[in-house]
C-alpha cells in the first residue's frame, strides 16, 4: 500500500511525443530509471531505431526501453490517464496555468495515490503544440537563465527528479479518483454540442470558448462521478430542447387543422 504523504512514482508515465531522435528516448529512458520512474510512452517517435535507443538507456534502463508503450496519437495514450501535466518552455497565449516543477510535485502527492498521472514532453524542435496543451491539466515550466530551451533528456531529468524528491518525506493529502482523459473528452465534446445547439455559443469558433472551460475543468479538478453528473445535466437539456421542438411542431399542426 502506498504511502499517502508521498508520490506514488508506480502511477508516473513519462510521454514523449513526436520524438526525433532515438538518442533522446534511450538517455530519457535512463533518465526516469534513474529517479524510480519506470513507465515511458512514445507517441508518434520519428526514428525509433532500436539500437540505439539500448546503446543511449545503457543496460541499467533496459527493462524501462523493454516495456514502453508506443502509441499513434496522443488520444489513444491518454485515455486512461486521470492528470495530464503539459511541459513548455513557451508561455502566454494559451499557456496560461503555469507551475515550477517544486510546485507540481507537491500537488501531485495527493493526486497520485488514486489517479494516473502522465508527464507530456514535445519534440525537440518545436515541443507541444497548442492542440497537444488543450488535453493539459496543468503546464510546467521549467526555470532557466537567458536560454529558455532544453535538452529533451535534460528536462525529462529535472522533472523526475522533483518527483522522485517528493516520492520520499513530504506531507500529502488525500485525493480522490480524478475523470480520465477519455472520460473529460466525453464530456467536453457533449457540452459543446449542446450549448451549440442552444446558441450559448458560436457555432463558427466553438474551441474559443471550450478552451476557457477547459481550463476551468482543469482547475476544478473534476472526478469521474462529477464528469458523470455534468454529461447527465446535458442529456437532460438535450432532450428538453427535442421536446420543446416536438411540441412546438404539434401545435403548430393542430392549429394548422383548425
Amino acid at each position: 500500500m502506498s504511502d499517502p504523504t508521498k508520490i506514488n512514482l508506480d502511477h508516473i508515465s513519462i510521454v514523449l511525443v513526436g520524438t526525433r531522435y532515438p538518442e533522446n528516448i534511450g538517455a530519457a529512458a535512463r533518465a526516469i530509471r534513474n529517479m524510480g520512474i519506470k513507465k515511458l510512452i512514445l507517441i508518434e517517435p520519428r526514428n525509433p531505431d532500436p539500437a540505439r535507443i539500448s546503446k543511449m538507456a545503457t543496460h541499467a534502463a533496459l527493462d524501462v526501453v523493454e516495456q514502453m508503450t508506443v502509441c499513434e496519437s496522443l488520444k489513444e495514450a491518454l485515455a486512461d490517464i486521470n492528470y495530464v501535466v503539459g511541459t513548455t518552455a513557451r508561455l502566454g497565449g494559451q499557456r496560461k496555468v503555469v507551475s515550477s516543477p517544486t510546485k507540481l510535485a507537491r500537488r501531485l502527492i495527493s493526486i497520485s495515490h488514486e489517479n494516473q498521472i502522465a508527464i507530456l514532453f514535445g519534440p525537440e524542435d518545436r515541443g507541444l503544440t497548442n492542440a497537444d496543451i488543450r488535453n493539459c491539466d496543468i503546464l510546467v515550466n521549467i526555470p532557466t537563465a537567458e536560454f529558455a530551451s532544453l535538452n529533451l533528456a535534460q528536462a525529462v531529468m529535472i522533472m523526475c527528479y522533483e518527483l522522485f524528491a517528493f516520492s520520499r518525506d513530504k506531507p500529502g493529502e488525500f485525493a480522490p479518483r480524478l475523470a480520465n482523459r477519455h472520460e473529460l473528452e466525453a464530456m467536453y465534446e457533449q457540452l459543446k454540442d449542446v450549448m451549440m445547439r442552444i446558441s450559448f455559443i458560436n457555432p463558427d469558433n466553438p474551441d474559443y470558448f471550450m478552451n476557457n472551460l477547459r481550463h476551468f475543468g482543469s482547475r476544478m479538478q473534476l472526478r469521474a462521478k462529477e464528469v458523470s453528473i455534468i454529461r447527465g445535466i446535458c442529456r437532460q437539456i438535450d432532450w428538453y430542447g427535442r421536446k420543446c421542438y416536438q411540441d412546438g411542431l404539434e401545435e403548430g399542426k393542430k392549429k394548422r387543422g383548425n
